[in-house]
């Protein structure tokens, strides 16, 4: 295999494993910044600071192991890309910097104050430092989706004499309309997954009949943030984002979509296989007209398919594909799952429906599969692309890197990140089993009301 090939796997490796770890934090701090600051204000309720000290807990251990693995995505650039930063460094050196020099700074200190500084501050002010961590984590994830979004559509920049790119503009890149819907789905598909994972455990704690009047609370939080956020993950910030795509990277929407033809009155494919070698969509069940609606809003608009485009302008087809369905079909199922429990809420059902609980329990991975296909439909359906339109990702590895020296990385990182998922999960799932009630004088399961 080739050095590229290698580098390109190793990157997408680490950062998918990474990935995960950010969703959960990102997810977790609205619920962190809730429950502390409820039991800032009322004292009397206990349950309010339990609920906030476990998902501090868990939150903590997200961030230390997110932290962990993004190291080495740092590195990266210097060892394995370093034709890249080399060129595009005056601007990605920059959005990155901020990230870790503001964003994580301030995020990591008022987590310790958040975790061990609860006897030495006033309660406001532990308080505060809950909403200071949900900013700092709100600030890194912006500055990190903003240098992707710059990759993805590169604004605000000059080609000087020597061919490398220099920043014109930081504001530019930072208030770029591409970086400010990216931004806000992203932060949609981790509320999303965060909203299932306190959802999840509450139904947990139900379906094992402990922990009730906790697991009642953190199922009517997670179920009211998880219908909110999958209206708001469709609308606006899907369908921006899909018109920023259908604006700036037409390709990757044919692609997304499996059309190989230009057409008039394009059809949206709710289901099909492309055959890239016949340059046709295998079985597919499609709406007609649909996507010339919601491309141009027109019923009977044009829409460029793969034929307008040179074949070596192509993403990989197939993958952006998949991951695309993949990550709609969860969402539409997330809605409706979201909608349904909140109907049941609002009933006065949800909280004996043994089935529903279930579906809440069984349902907390998937979200964070809708995410890494979301990643997968953004990366590898900007290829050949490193950089949009400027640099091509064949251009962008070290020179002097080769492919078994890659390998061998590749298999350590491997190996650690396993060991790193065992310890997560255990010690995830050693809170769980505890249980928040553990933080404090537990009420007894006959004095528990709804």
């Amino acid at each position: 295999m080739s050095a590229l090939l290698i580098d390109r796997l190793q990157f997408s490796f680490t950062i998918m494993f990474h990935y995960l770890f950010p969703i959960t934090t990102i997810g977790l701090a609205p619920f962190v910044a809730g429950y502390t600051w409820k039991a800032a204000r009322h004292p009397e309720d206990g349950d309010a600071a339990r609920a906030a000290a476990f998902w501090t807990k868990i939150f903590a251990i997200n961030f230390a192991i997110g932290v962990v693995t993004g190291i080495p995505m740092e590195f990266q650039f210097g060892t394995n890309w370093a034709r890249f930063s080399a060129r595009s460094g005056s601007v990605v050196g920059q959005t990155l910097a901020l990230e870790g020099v503001y964003a994580f700074t301030l995020e990591s200190v008022f987590l310790g104050v958040l975790l061990y500084g609860k006897r030495y501050v006033p309660p406001m002010f532990h308080a505060i430092s809950s909403v200071l961590v949900g900013i700092g984590t709100l600030l890194s994830s912006f500055f990190i989706v903003a240098t992707n979004a710059w990759m993805q559509h590169p604004v605000g920049y000059h080609i000087g004499p020597s061919g490398k790119i220099e920043l014109d503009s930081l504001a530019a890149v930072l208030l770029s309309p591409f970086a400010l819907w990216a931004f806000l789905h992203v932060l949609m598909g981790a509320f999303i997954a965060g909203s299932f994972v306190v959802a999840g455990i509450g139904a947990y704690y139900l379906l094992s009949e402990r922990e009730l009047a906790l697991g009642r609370r953190f199922l009517r939080s997670g179920v009211i943030v998880a219908a909110i956020c999958t209206t708001l993950a469709a609308f606006p910030t899907g369908d921006r984002n899909a018109a920023n795509v259908t604006t700036y990277q037409p390709v990757k929407l044919a692609a997304m979509e499996g059309l190989f033809t230009t057409q008039r009155g394009a059809p949206l494919a709710i289901i099909g296989m492309p055959d890239t070698k016949n340059g046709t969509l295998i079985d597919p069940i499609a709406v007609p007209d649909l996507l010339s609606f919601l491309a141009y809003s027109n019923f009977r608009a044009n829409v460029k398919g793969l034929d307008a485009y040179a074949k070596t302008l192509w993403p990989p087809v197939e993958l952006t594909y998949y991951a695309y369905h993949i990550m709609i079909g969860l969402g539409t199922t997330f809605s409706g799952i979201a909608f349904l429990a909140a109907l049941l809420l609002w009933r006065g059902l949800l909280y004996r429906w043994r089935p529903m609980l279930w579906v809440l329990l069984l349902v907390i991975p998937f979200p964070y599969i809708a995410n890494e296909a979301g990643w997968v439909v953004t990366e590898v359906g900007r290829q050949p692309w490193i950089i949009y339109g400027l640099m091509r990702t064949s251009e962008a590895p070290s020179s002097t890197v080769v492919a078994g020296e890659t390998m061998f990385t590749l298999i350590g990182f491997a190996g650690m990140y396993f060991m790193l998922g065992v310890l997560f999960l255990y010690l995830v799932l050693r809170e769980i089993a505890i249980g928040p009630g553990s933080r404090g004088a537990v009420r007894p399961a006959a004095e528990v009301t709804a």
